[in-house]
């Protein structure tokens, strides 16, 4: 996936935030709020795992898909760009060997 659809896809969710328009899922998600988007967002999550668990990748990526644009609601709402969500990941992907070292507990002392 290119980025241009993500950024295709936050620019119309911003939109929608803006500009309301009759009939529109994503008007909806907004007049309801933050409480309604959340739990859009975890219902999408919890339905996302069902589906990698069951196996089915067809139901799995319309599972994702789901997912992805309940967040992108959710960023919108929060004031979050798709830029800074972005950069954060490119940071991420600069790193290596990022495994976290546990502490060994000495069991003779």
């Amino acid at each position: 996936m290119d980025d241009k659809v993500l950024k295709a896809l936050y620019d119309t969710v911003l939109m929608r935030k803006s500009e309301k328009k009759e009939g529109s899922y994503t008007c909806y998600l907004f007049e309801k709020g933050i409480d309604k988007i959340l739990k859009k967002v975890g219902e999408e999550c919890s339905e996302t795992i069902i589906a990698a668990k069951n196996g089915e990748n067809s139901e799995t990526v319309y599972e994702i898909a789901d997912l992805i644009y309940h967040l992108t609601v959710m960023m919108v709402e929060q004031g979050i760009s798709l830029d800074d969500v972005l950069a954060e990941l490119d940071k991420r992907s600069e790193k290596t060997g990022n495994l976290k070292t546990f502490h060994q507990v000495d069991k003779n002392t």
